[in-house]
């Protein structure tokens, strides 16, 4: 067993001073043999003789490798690695079975207990030392990845990070400016600024709109995978909360040269228990979303249906570009894309992702029916409220 080793690391490029060895055997010479070739071989050595002895000693010296006789009076070899493997600090320590038993159903015993590679009795120096390097090979290329692993995980958690002071940072004075815009194009016009002034406002503003959303969605899906963000969940009229997302989203579609309607199929006393800036973020998303993929003089319906009278169900509909088959099939798998908008806008495939992950964490569904060349509409529902 455990004849080959991975290449991470070679027998060559072990330091055996920076390894130490445990040997279990309640024959003394046996101990002591093994004790001298060990040291011999740069080893670091602890002994004990018997396998009580071994459970003690091992919190405190904590061995890189166990050569652990089977037969021994009280707890046997086989007894003292199956306790080993069921402590979490101790079960990854690799352990070569030394043992006079030749059977290979023994043997087979001795791998059901945990050991790793075995030796027989009366055993060969060289082929003991072989086999020795080779489990502290594995356990330097462990240490490796796991060295490697947690500096990725950190990478990762300070990029995490990174994100949700960038994104924090410059939300607020982009809102700012961007209010600032929507002010602006409804307070001038072409005759005022002219027509080419006019269209560097509305297309600043559209502008100021996207990089607003971007940014709040890059924060609250930086807030989601650290943890951060949590379901805040309250009654509210569902319907109440989309026609105000629409209001506001209004001057942005007016921008675009965009017919934007609000129908709702419900009534007013339409309520849900569901977190609902999460809703909120849903809604504006969609609708962006729209926007950016139809054209001049086309029409968005957000639309509000009743599902069987267990759900109410959102509708974003779009007269846009549609979606290929292709890229509708990715979406459906929560495959991540971007596509260009009908004024070439450059999107992040953030805004899709933090709604499907919204709806989910509310206890809904989303779904999409595409057809290229005619349009889109998007779909989420969410449970009514049972209070």
């Amino acid at each position: 067993m455990n004849e080959n080793v991975n290449s991470t690391y070679s027998d060559a490029e072990l330091t055996p001073s920076n390894y130490k060895i445990l040997i279990v055997d309640d024959v003394k010479t046996n101990v002591l043999l093994l004790q001298t070739m060990m040291k011999r071989a740069g080893y670091g050595v602890v002994t004990a003789t018997s396998g009580e002895e071994a459970i003690e000693r091992i919190p405190e010296e904590k061995p890189d490798l166990i050569l652990l006789d089977v037969m021994m009076p009280g707890m046997n070899g086989f007894e003292v690695s199956e306790k080993l493997k069921q402590n979490a600090e101790t079960k990854e320590i690799p352990i070569i079975f030394v043992t006079a038993l030749s059977d290979p159903k023994n043997i087979v015993e001795g791998f059901e207990h945990g050991g790793n590679d075995y030796v027989s009795k009366p055993f060969n120096m060289s082929e003991i030392m072989t086999r020795i390097r080779h489990q502290l090979a594995l356990v330097a290329s462990r240490r490796i990845i796991l060295r490697q692993n947690e500096a990725l995980q950190k990478a990762i958690r300070d990029r995490d990070e990174l994100y949700s002071v960038i994104a924090h940072d410059l939300r607020s004075p982009l809102g700012s400016m961007k209010m600032s815009l929507d002010m602006l194009v409804g307070c001038v016009g072409k005759e005022q600024v002219g027509e080419d002034m006019f269209e560097l406002l509305v297309s600043t503003g559209r502008t100021a709109d996207e990089l607003f959303t971007l940014l709040d969605n890059l924060l609250k899906w930086t807030k989601t995978h650290l943890g951060r963000l949590n379901v805040v969940k309250q009654h509210f009229l569902f319907t109440q909360m989309v026609a105000g997302v629409v209001d506001n989203m209004m001057p942005l579609a007016k921008m675009s040269n965009i017919d934007m309607r609000y129908n709702n199929y419900v009534g007013e006393n339409c309520e849900v228990y569901a977190d609902i800036d999460m809703m909120k973020t849903i809604v504006r998303n969609l609708i962006m979303n729209a926007i950016k993929f139809s054209y001049d003089n086309g029409t968005i319906s957000v639309n509000v249906m009743d599902n069987g009278g267990k759900a109410v169900v959102c509708e974003v509909k779009d007269t846009g570009i549609g979606i290929s088959n292709e890229k509708l099939e990715a979406l459906r798998n929560d495959i991540p894309f971007t596509s260009e908008g009908t004024r070439k806008e450059q999107g992040s495939g953030l805004g899709l992702q933090l709604c499907r992950n919204f709806v989910q964490m509310n206890g809904g569904s989303m779904w999409i029916e595409s057809e290229h060349g005619k349009g889109s509409s998007f779909y989420f529902s969410i449970p009514y409220s049972t209070k």
